[in-house]
């Protein structure tokens, strides 16, 4: 297991983590690190704690909006697909009519013909 030193609020962090996700983990505290800097200067010295805690309520809110807009987005993609579908198979159909009624006017065009073929012979 990897170890990785972070800071976050002018303090320093050794966490573990898995193989080959340090980076990950070292963006993450950054993201935290910047967002306690952010409403520092919003608040000021209000105690590490605090600032620490209200980012951690904010990038959860941050998280819970980008879940909905997922959820929205998923939704919306399957009415997407739904409708792509229903398109498809009205497209099937009408394929299908403009065959059948291209059949229809082929076989009277042929029966024509064998009339006329017929009485010209006549």
């Amino acid at each position: 297991m990897a170890q990785v030193t972070v800071t976050i609020a002018g303090k320093i962090f050794r966490m573990a983590c898995g193989d080959g996700e340090e980076a990950h983990l070292e963006g993450l505290a950054k993201k935290v690190d910047d967002k306690v800097s952010e409403l520092r200067q919003a608040f000021g010295e209000i105690g590490d704690q605090r600032l620490t805690m209200m980012a951690s309520i904010a990038i959860a809110d941050e998280a819970n909006d980008a879940q909905q807009k997922i959820a929205e987005l998923t939704a919306e993609l399957a009415n997407l697909k739904q409708e792509r579908q229903l398109l498809a198979n009205t497209g099937d159909i009408a394929m299908t009519t403009a065959a059948d009624a291209i059949d229809n006017a082929a076989a009277r065009i042929e029966h024509l013909a064998q009339e006329m073929r017929n009485s010209s012979k006549a």
